[in-house]
């Protein structure tokens, strides 16, 4: 896991290429990932794929020059980087810098704020994904959704949500799109773990 340094810049993408995860805390690279255009090009990178800016634009709907002005930008927070040239020495595609992203939650109201966006979004993504499986789908039966409310002290809540990650990185074994067995499907998961309520008071 690692934390994207608090400063702009792209010279410490190569720092994160080798790790599993890239954990965004600044609220100025939280906005940047506000935006769905850019949310929906992350889905797709950071499944392992590696795209061009046209074949980005194409997925979120904007002409290749808007797509650039994005894809730039995410670079500039160390989230996406460009790849090696084409074989055909056309158009330098994109790649993800690291296996997996998360959003860590921000005290700050502009960073909040892009968080609550980020997982709204989210959250409409994975129920047009309900909405498209279709009634006679084989793998209906494993399509779920989960809802708990947990009482949890601040050191079990934190260790919760380190084994959910763990557990989709368990799952995960280095698969991308370009390279998973055969039988295999994408699966759309959503993990969340939010506070309710004001802290207790210390005794």
């Amino acid at each position: 896991m690692l934390h994207v340094p608090r400063r702009q810049g792209i010279r410490y993408a190569d720092a994160v290429a080798q790790k599993k995860r890239v954990v965004i805390s600044d609220p100025r690279a939280i906005r940047a990932l506000a935006h769905p255009a850019r949310q929906r090009v992350i889905d797709e990178l950071y499944t392992g794929k590696v795209l061009t800016a046209t074949e980005c634009a194409e997925l979120a709907g904007l002409t290749p020059s808007a797509m650039s002005y994005h894809l730039r930008a995410l670079e500039r927070w160390g989230i996406v980087e460009r790849a090696e040239e084409s074989a055909d020495g056309r158009e330098r595609p994109w790649r993800a810098v690291a296996a997996s992203l998360m959003i860590a939650s921000q005290s700050t109201g502009a960073g909040r704020l892009a968080s609550q966006a980020i997982m709204r979004t989210s959250v409409d993504r994975l129920l047009e994904q309900f909405e498209d499986i279709s009634g006679d789908d084989p793998w209906d039966d494993v399509s779920s959704l989960s809802r708990a409310r947990l009482w949890l002290t601040h050191e079990e809540a934190r260790r919760f949500g380190q084994e959910l990650s763990d557990l989709v990185d368990r799952y995960r074994k280095g698969r991308t799109a370009a390279s998973h067995p055969g039988g295999t499907r994408q699966v759309s998961t959503l993990l969340a773990v939010v506070p309710i309520g004001k802290p207790p008071e210390e005794s």
